[in-house]
């Protein structure tokens, strides 16, 4: 009895601002509108719902769909009624998703009708999948046939079934985007996510009066827990949507006067570029986000010149982390450029050598963390757990520098160091430098065979539209401003680089995709 009147975890959040600001806007998509209390409401109708079809506490629940309102309330009908969430990333292939579905025993399926023949094509793959849930999308959708429906299973009048819940128990299992190797299954628990929430309102200046777009994929971390969360939790009202194109975004944020909005560097880079840009009333936009890839300084500095009136932050963390682990605020992303800030209010963070040393300031380290943001482990997987939390820390697999103010700037992940006759090239400085051209619209520099260097540097360039540039140029620019070793030896010239829904470069496939380029040196 005394453990529930202590209680702490998701499903208690969302009741809490429920019962502070009933009337209040929580979710927005396409035309539905939903207070606080009617969020609420149908979060336990669902939750009950859920619970007459058999899903209960520890039950694994996949979610393959696109952003809208019901992913929201699945996401905490499910820490209501003790089960555990399982998003998918719905990028992947069928045997992909198959594979997370195998892996974390999912018994339910929850998807749309975009995506509905892949999630059927997945669980058709030797997985638990009994039931499938369709889920309503942002614009008109029908429902698929011999799927559970979403507005039925909300629409009961059966009571939401009491669960006994406790803040260690398991909340989620994320997998990691796996671009260089199988997925992880991240086990996050109510305390877990709970904790990063904190850190977000203190640190990331989340507020009750925020009006928040989320537009990026709700199944990656960043948006599902930076963001919606901790939003959640203080009352902010939410604008969710599926698209995050600047057609989409930009006149979002005019129409529902938006204040606050977070987008990984290539989105930022395509609202940019977007001729509607400078056509729309952005003048509601207090806050920027930025993270889940490097923000190149350059376009940094063209955001706050093209809206002097828009606060960044740049938050920096990862899956393990539940996600966010530093922050470099708004007053210090001109002191600070590139720098991925400070370890935020519940994380402690250093910057280590091979023998769990603290490196010098400017010299380079693994990042590792301890924090009660950190999950408990990966799924099944107790060789990758142990390493992973070699010596008392968590290691986050990036390397970084630190400064003597305690400032850390990532240099690149492990996996990206280039190491070419004999010399560490971080890949990142290459990009940084090459993004100082105007001509640029984004860089990834990757390492690649070479029969004489082993491996040698090339960066691959999509040139801004109306633009044109030369390799011979892009040569020039590095020659005259780094050391020969870092410049780049070829050039190569794309229309788009490719990336996972969540923003970040999947340079593995730049690899693959030119792996020949030295070939006949």
């Amino acid at each position: 009895m005394h453990a529930a009147l202590r209680r702490q975890t998701l499903a208690d959040v969302l009741h809490r601002s429920a019962a502070r600001h009933p009337d209040r806007l929580a979710i927005a998509c396409g035309e539905l509108r939903w207070t606080y209390a009617e969020f609420d409401a149908l979060v336990s109708r669902l939750g009950a719902g859920l619970a007459a079809q058999g899903v209960a506490k520890g039950t694994r629940v996949a979610v393959l769909a696109r952003n809208s309102h019901a992913f929201a309330a699945l996401r905490f009908a499910l820490a209501r009624i003790g089960a555990v969430l399982v998003p998918i990333n719905f990028m992947l292939k069928a045997d992909e998703a198959a594979y997370i579905l195998r892996h974390a025993g999912a018994s339910m399926l929850a998807t749309d009708s975009a995506l509905a023949g892949l999630a059927r094509a997945a669980a058709a793959l030797d997985t638990a999948v009994q039931q499938f849930l369709w889920l309503p999308s942002e614009g008109p959708s029908d429902p698929e046939p011999g799927m559970l429906r979403f507005d039925d299973l909300a629409a009961g009048s059966a009571p939401l079934p009491e669960a006994a819940l406790a803040g260690d128990d398991l909340l989620q299992i994320v997998y990691t985007s796996g671009t260089e190797s199988l997925p992880k299954g991240a086990m996050l628990t109510h305390d877990a996510v709970l904790w990063q929430y904190v850190s977000c309102l203190v640190d990331a200046g989340i507020g009750a009066d925020d009006f928040m777009l989320h537009a990026l994929p709700l199944y990656h971390c960043a948006q599902l827990d930076v963001f919606l969360g901790p939003a959640i939790y203080c009352g902010a009202s939410n604008v969710i949507t599926a698209a995050p194109t600047p057609e989409n975004l930009l006149p979002l944020i005019e129409r529902h006067r938006i204040t606050s909005f977070f987008a990984p560097p290539t989105v930022w880079i395509g609202l940019l570029r977007s001729p509607l840009f400078d056509q729309t009333d952005l003048s509601s936009l207090r806050k920027g986000y930025y993270g889940a890839s490097i923000m190149p300084v350059a376009v940094m500095r063209e955001i706050l010149e093209r809206r002097p009136g828009l606060k960044l932050w740049n938050l920096y963390g990862q899956t393990e982390i539940a996600p966010l682990a530093t922050m470099l605020g708004p007053d210090e992303q001109l002191s600070k450029p590139g720098s991925a800030g400070r370890a935020v209010l519940n994380v402690e963070t250093r910057v280590v050598d091979d023998a769990m040393r603290d490196v010098p300031p400017g010299e380079v380290g693994e990042i590792v963390h301890r924090s009660p943001h950190l999950m408990l482990g990966y799924f099944h997987d107790d060789a990758r757990t142990q390493a992973a939390f070699e010596g008392g820390w968590f290691h986050s697999g990036d390397l970084g520098v630190i400064d003597a103010q305690g400032y850390i700037t990532v240099v690149d992940r492990k996996k990206d160091m280039i190491k070419t006759g004999g010399e560490n090239v971080a890949s990142r400085e290459v990009e940084e430098l090459i993004y100082k051209m105007p001509q640029v619209s984004e860089v990834a520099v990757v390492g690649l065979p070479h029969p004489r260097w082993v491996e040698a540097v090339a960066a691959v360039v999509v040139v801004k539209a109306g633009q044109s540039l030369g390799e011979a140029e892009v040569l020039a620019h590095c020659s005259a401003q780094m050391a020969a070793f870092k410049v780049p030896k070829r050039v190569v010239f794309v229309d788009a680089l490719p990336k996972n829904p969540s923003g970040k470069l999947l340079k593995r496939q730049l690899r693959q995709a030119h792996a020949a380029l030295f070939d006949a040196a």
